[in-house]
């Protein structure tokens, strides 16, 4: 190293400490704490509440069950010689539709032997009339004008002849209505849930032939929660009441089986006791017809078909309403306030899956939060972008963060200045 380097050395050193002070002074640092920046760095969506008219829906779930199902039974042994096409599972038939025929055979001979021994019988109490009145003649004959005894008058006989005529009628009655009953009948409209038997096979009295069911209308079995029974109109009855001046709420019920899919019916009644398994209170829907024509292509309901419910309840006068996606933990929503956020505990009346009815804690035309909001504080100011969907017309639109301007630009004055001083150490030791 030159002498003339060591000698600058220290001139350069003390140029370079004074340039950095020269910085720091004409650049002190400017203290925000404790000042809260006014301006808004949150945007939100809010809704307007209002008051009005609530049209309460249950929703419940059950499976579908016939009204009636029994099993259809024969009343006389015999072997089975036909069958309706009619009778397979899945089959319909109508009321008086004959299903299952019998042999006949033995119970056209007992017909004929029961009229035989009518005709025998109706014989014999000709006869025994004849005999009373041969016995009258006689009586009077013999010069007895007093009225002659029943034993002369052979009525006992008599009697006894005409009791014989009705028990063969009886008989004969009975030995038809066997010889009808061969002709199994289908006791009412429905359709065949299972079949037991088939041609050829010899049943007696009691054997299962199917199990059927009717398609009049059709039952669901609806539990409801405890919190929505205040809100439901109940067909209750008491002893002194009829049926049908009860109000049946009306009642949509939904599949999803293959397609979605509704139909419509009513509440007929309420069960008598609460379930003891869920300590629910169960309700009955009935959907009538719901095997006839259908304009639609959607399918038929199923027996044992899961199903899911909406029954109309009671109509809330001047309720007020939110989304339940506005509720945060159950307990509280957010609203707006001179565009400052504010949080508001709340007590639900009723809450369905898309909306709860208020109880306390939110007033009309305050300003609901729709936007999701994570983690923020009450207090924070915001920018209201819309109301109920329409955009809001009073934006406070976030501000740019200032720029250093002049003290940036100084700054880099300052390093230009100090770059030339040292450029101009450096040409004095060259």
């Amino acid at each position: 190293m030159s002498v003339k380097i060591k000698k600058l050395l220290p001139i350069i050193v003390l140029s370079a400490l004074v340039f950095a002070a020269y910085i720091v002074t004409s650049n002190p640092p400017t203290a925000k704490r404790g000042r809260p920046s006014s301006t808004p760095q949150l945007s939100v969506q809010v809704q307007k509440l209002t008051r009005s008219d609530l049209a309460l829906t249950i929703d419940s779930y059950g499976t579908i069950q016939p009204r009636t199902q029994s099993k259809l039974l024969p009343q006389v042994s015999g072997q089975i010689i036909s069958i309706s096409p009619k009778f397979r599972a899945g089959g319909f038939f109508e009321q008086g539709d004959v299903l299952v025929q019998l042999d006949q055979r033995d119970l056209l001979a007992e017909v004929k032997i029961a009229q035989a021994s009518l005709f025998s019988a109706k014989q014999n109490l000709s006869e025994e009339q004849a005999r009373v009145e041969q016995a009258k003649q006689d009586w009077q004959r013999l010069g007895n004008s007093e009225q002659a005894p029943d034993l002369v008058l052979r009525k006992p006989q008599l009697l006894a002849a005409q009791a014989t005529v009705f028990s063969a009628e009886a008989s004969l009655a009975k030995a038809k209505l066997a010889l009808e009953r061969s002709n199994i009948v289908a006791p009412y409209s429905g359709r065949i849930l299972s079949k037991s038997v088939d041609v050829g096979q010899v049943v007696s009295v009691g054997t299962e032939l199917a199990e059927i069911y009717a398609i009049d209308y059709v039952e669901i079995r609806l539990p409801l929660k405890n919190k929505d029974l205040p809100y439901m109109i109940l067909p209750e009855s008491n002893r002194f009441e009829e049926e049908s001046v009860q109000e049946q709420p009306a009642v949509t019920i939904y599949s999803d089986l293959a397609t979605r899919q509704s139909w419509f019916g009513k509440v007929v009644r309420t069960e008598g006791a609460f379930d003891e398994a869920s300590q629910q209170l169960f309700v009955v829907a009935q959907i009538d017809d719901p095997y006839g024509k259908n304009d639609s292509d959607s399918m038929p309901l199923k027996i044992g078909q899961y199903v899911s419910a909406k029954i109309d309840g009671k109509v809330i006068k001047e309720a007020l309403t939110i989304p339940n996606r506005t509720i945060y933990q159950g307990t509280y929503v957010y609203v707006v306030e001179d565009n400052v956020l504010k949080r508001k505990n709340i007590s639900i009346a009723w809450q369905n899956d898309d909306v709860a009815m208020i109880k306390a804690g939110l007033e009309a035309n305050q300003l609901l939060v729709l936007t999701p909001l994570g983690q923020v504080t009450s207090g924070t100011i915001v920018n209201v972008s819309s109301i109920d969907g329409q955009e809001s017309k009073n934006q406070d639109k976030p501000k740019k963060p200032m720029n250093e301007g002049k003290k940036t630009d100084g700054k880099n004055n300052a390093a230009d200045k100090g770059k030339d001083r040292a450029e101009k150490a450096k040409g004095a030791e060259s």
